[in-house]
């Protein structure tokens, strides 16, 4: 079977303020050098989960906690948790910031706004044939049926400097308000909608309803984080009963999360930089855990990079480009929920630094002899931290002596 390949948003632009993390390795990463290649698997395209699960914990959970696989339904969790236990997500909330419009000239122009400044500024991504001119007006929010646009957008120029790969416009009302009126959910690029603005209103209503966690109230995220997409009401509930606390991070998750790695050599990447905040009820929170015994669950990868931040740097709030890859010492998470990542990503990269490189990789060829669904629509898996994991597999051998 050949590569697959995703088209994706080009890059990612530096923060403002941007906080660059490096991973701090251990003497065990020494052991071997890990290149793009390493990172790669073949995913048969019927895998790629094009639509949600009918119930968000109705979806399957690939147990990678222990030495082998165990197949099971997301909504069992409460099952594998421990009274004391923390649960930390993300609630940033999705923006619909895929803005369709126009030119002058009546050619066609695609708008992702990664980011609102003052003044009624955004940064964004921008998708045309031909880059228009600076100073050019461009006609947003586009009626198909009526060919009215709703709003104007003017180009002022490269974002953060003339040669980054994001562009600054200045739009003619308030983005926020803009945005929730003329644009649409920015789905990932594997998950195939209509590239025009005309999915169908059913497309729409699924995709605005389920591309959302159930707690998300933070706005300006351009791509959910998905692992939460599996917790409903009802099993939020649930955990709480069981004794687990939760918490909350933000981390706005921009476009580039997409962006593939394209050097063989991965300490050759740039990371993209992405903006964090962890309020002091969860700095609490996180303590509290500890110094009960606890274990530190992050929902998703985001949640992960948000709190690994903090601990290298001890910012509570700022941007990251923390890249995380194999012999990187975590120091909050014992313990994540997670996806199915895309080959050759840094998100594959970071759970392989998380659970263990052979490990994950034996779950994602199990994951796939098994029909699980992938990427963000897909299935779960559980991990726990590598040590741990290492220090579980050495009593089971005893044991067994």
């Amino acid at each position: 079977m050949g590569e697959l390949v995703f088209s994706t948003w080009n890059g990612s632009g530096s923060a403002l303020k941007t906080m660059t993390v490096s991973a701090t390795h251990s003497n065990s990463s020494a052991k071997r050098n890990f290149s793009l290649s390493d990172f790669d698997f073949q995913l048969p395209p019927e895998l790629i989960a094009q639509h949600p699960a009918s119930e968000r914990s109705n979806s399957r959970l690939l147990d990678g906690s222990g030495a082998a696989p165990l197949d099971r339904i997301f909504k069992s969790l409460p099952h594998l948790m421990q009274p004391g236990d923390l649960l930390v997500f993300n609630d940033t909330q999705v923006v619909k910031a895929r803005i369709f419009g126009e030119k002058s000239s009546g050619g066609k122009v695609e708008l992702l706004i990664e980011r609102v400044l003052p003044g009624h500024r955004v940064v964004a991504h921008m998708k045309v044939s031909k880059k228009p001119p600076l100073g050019a007006t461009l006609r947003m929010g586009i009626d198909h049926q009526h060919g009215a646009a709703g709003f104007e957008a003017q180009l002022l120029g490269r974002w953060p400097d003339q040669n980054g790969p994001l562009f600054c416009f200045e739009l003619s009302s308030e983005p926020h308000a803009l945005m929730a009126q003329y644009g649409h959910m920015p789905l990932p690029p594997y998950i195939e909608r209509p590239c025009d603005g005309s999915a169908t209103e059913a497309e729409i209503a699924e995709d605005e309803a389920r591309y959302q966690t159930v707690f998300a109230r933070n706005p300006g995220a351009v791509a959910a984080p998905t692992a939460a997409l599996h917790f409903d009401a009802a099993l939020l509930e649930q955990l709480k009963e069981t004794g687990v606390h939760t918490a909350s991070v933000t981390l706005h998750v921009g476009a580039g999360t997409f962006q593939p790695v394209k050097t063989e050599n991965i300490s050759e990447h740039t990371m993209h930089s992405e903006w964090y905040d962890i309020p002091k009820s969860t700095q609490m929170a996180l303590q509290e855990c500890k110094a009960r015994g606890g274990k530190v669950w992050a929902v998703g990868t985001t949640s992960v990079r948000t709190l690994e931040s903090w601990a290298q740097s001890g910012q509570t709030q700022g941007d990251t480009q923390i890249f995380i890859t194999p012999g990187f010492e975590f120091q909050w998470v014992d313990c994540l929920i997670t996806n199915f990542h895309l080959p050759k990503s840094t998100l594959m990269m970071l759970v392989s630094a998380f659970a263990g490189y052979e490990h994950v990789m034996a779950l994602y060829s199990h994951a796939i002899a098994q029909q699980y669904r992938f990427f963000s629509y897909g299935d779960a898996m559980l991990l726990r931290r590598s040590s741990a994991l290492s220090t579980s597999l050495h009593r089971m051998k005893h044991a067994s002596i």
